[in-house]
């Protein structure tokens, strides 16, 4: 049976059930329950590598304890033991000390989780399709990318997915260009499910060859989530993706700390994000900026967070709307600091619908290394593969249509879709980023002169045309006399 039919099958049951309402509770429902199944096979796993091993869970509260059976606790039991018992435990689960990690990401990511269903019987079943899958198997392992997919379709037919959901085809391109290294500390401070995180910890593990550089990757891997289901996604995630204790994986908003508070120790060498754009901040978050840089709009925030957060020659890749680059107000501030502070190499621009259909709004990466003011900044328009007019669900961006942007990457020359500008031309136009290809004729308004002599002869054809038909309608009502 495929992973889409099982995860078919568990939602089918849990619309049964009075308590669970809609998309999204039955994917939170889903992913708490996956979330326990998935640490369980991992103890055990631990266990068998270290007899000293320790489980933060207690062992009445443990998966195996009271789901691994099929025929196990059900019912009225199974409903009193989840709300009476297991939630309230793991939501404030005792952590003796502040060394206990494991316990401190189970407390983290149960904080804000909620059991919707309220038939025990129907749980039982859900419970007992969960254990048809063994997270320790490397083939059942391999196929929770089947299954994360298919909840992330789910969240965005559920309507909200687009404040966490990046192609995987701009995620994997932006981390091959942003290169991270082995010992490197790379940072999401929005990291949704963890799409640029797992991207990440894919691209370094190429360069693992032994155990202590395997301990230098677990430790590089730092993310921030402030809700409460892609976090819980995101964590499950990266266990998933060999990260043993994901601690670094945070369940807050880093706007809400104010920006003076974000030290040397903070700074990191690598960012790769997707910020929320579109929508506000609530009141006061701006006030944890600087008097200049004060603003609602999260995706505007977030850049000068990234600006403050990166050491010097550290590197950033990230995703911003059209409205950044030509935005006026704030915005000019923010991107007089962007050009000042730091190297911004290059802007790909992206064709529209990447995002759809949770967003049609256009959308720029924007690569960019701190520490050296821009001198110029290289922009390269992404066009849609041959015979493609847009993107959907059936036909996503694939990563095979960066390939001519990575062969252009390091041997720059002007193209029809690459073009530069120097940053002396930027500041004059008012930090303006937003410049359209010289190359595509479509774009050029064209010269007044000769676009006045075209609509002045289209004027006189349709004159023309109009004192013809008007001779034509005359004789026939002569006729008709």
């Amino acid at each position: 049976m495929s992973i889409t039919t099982t995860i078919k099958g568990i939602q089918d049951i849990m619309r049964k059930d009075v308590g669970v309402d809609g998309d999204a509770q039955r994917i939170s429902q889903l992913v708490w329950m996956l979330f326990l199944k998935i640490f369980d096979d991992q103890e055990q796993e631990a266990e068998l590598m270290d007899e000293d091993y320790t489980s933060p869970i207690p062992e009445n509260l443990q998966w195996r304890s009271w789901a691994a059976e099929d025929e196990g606790m059900t019912g009225e039991e199974l409903m009193a033991f989840v709300n009476n018992d297991l939630f309230p435990t793991l939501k404030n689960l005792s952590v003796a000390t502040d060394s206990d990690q494991l316990g401190l990401v189970i407390r983290s990511v149960f904080e804000d989780a909620y059991n919707y269903m309220k038939s025990g019987q129907l749980m039982r079943q859900v419970i007992n399709k969960i254990n048809a899958v063994d997270f320790n198997s490397s083939q059942d392992r391999h196929l929770f990318g089947d299954i994360y997919e298919k909840i992330l379709k789910d969240l965005q037919n559920a309507g909200n997915a687009g404040e966490y959901y990046t192609p995987r085809a701009v995620t994997q391109f932006m981390v091959d260009q942003v290169n991270p290294q082995l010992g490197e500390k790379v940072l999401d401070p929005a990291c949704g499910t963890g799409g640029f995180l797992t991207c990440t910890i894919e691209h370094i593990r190429k360069q693992v060859k032994n155990v202590d550089d395997e301990e230098r990757l677990q430790a590089s891997i730092h993310g921030v989530e402030k809700k409460p289901l892609p976090h819980m996604l995101c964590v499950t995630n990266m266990m998933l993706h060999g990260i043993d204790i994901p601690i670094n994986v945070r369940h807050d908003n880093t706007l809400t700390r104010p920006i003076r508070d974000y030290g040397p120790k903070d700074r990191v060498d690598v960012i790769v994000t997707n910020p929320p754009f579109g929508g506000v901040e609530e009141d006061g978050v701006e006030k944890n900026f600087k008097a200049g840089f004060q603003t609602k709009e999260t995706a505007d925030l977030f850049l000068v967070l990234i600006m403050h957060l990166l050491k010097p020659g550290g590197r950033a890749a990230v995703v911003l709307p059209d409205g950044t680059l030509f935005g006026e107000g704030v915005k000019t501030r923010i991107k007089e600091k962007l050009l000042t502070d730091c190297n911004l190499h290059t802007i790909v621009r992206l064709p529209n619908g990447v995002f759809n259909p949770y967003t049609g709004i256009k959308t720029n990466l924007l690569f960019f290394t701190k520490g050296t003011p821009t001198k110029e900044v290289w922009f390269y328009e992404h066009p849609y593969p041959p015979g493609y007019k847009s993107y959907s669900k059936t036909k996503p961006m694939r990563i095979q249509e960066f390939k001519p942007e990575k062969t252009w990457w390091e041997n720059r020359e002007e193209n029809e879709f690459a073009w530069k500008v120097p940053v002396k031309t930027i500041v004059e136009s008012g930090f303006n980023l937003d410049i359209k290809n010289p190359h595509d004729d479509s774009e050029k308004i064209g010269d007044p002169d000769e676009l006045l002599e075209e609509y002045q002869a289209i004027l006189a054809e349709v004159g023309q045309t109009r004192d013809a038909l008007k001779a034509e309608l005359i004789a026939a009502l002569e006729r008709d006399q």
